[in-house]
């Protein structure tokens, strides 16, 4: 797993590529947890180059949604292959997270 970001105005896009397992999940909550992050107000996730997602990396994101929804932080999914896409919606998580698809779509959200 390689996780990127690039900064573009208060918003941090998160580029995923790879397999995001177990181990590489410790990697995304390091990235996460950075205090840094907190002075944005959009995490843009690109998950185009995301091949898997495992509970353990779903975990990652949902244990940092509450935080980020209390401090108005949009947390943004986009590009999202169908394999990993039907992870979320399966479990639900589509109704959680914001998940659209593509970067202008990202880009235009509310963060209302």
């Amino acid at each position: 797993m390689k996780i990127t970001q690039e900064i573009k105005d208060n918003t941090i896009v998160m580029t995923l590529d790879g397999e995001l397992d177990a181990s590489s999940s410790v990697i995304l909550d390091e990235e996460l947890s950075d205090p840094k992050i907190m002075e944005y107000t959009k995490i843009l996730v690109d998950c185009e180059n995301l091949n898997y997602i495992s509970s353990a990396g779903l975990g990652v994101f949902i244990s940092h949604l509450q935080r980020f929804e209390d401090a108005q932080i949009k947390l943004i999914f986009y590009n999202m292959q169908d394999k990993v896409r039907n992870v979320f919606e399966i479990l639900g998580l589509d109704l959680l997270m914001t998940i659209v698809s593509d970067y202008e779509e990202a880009r235009t959200v509310s963060n209302e």
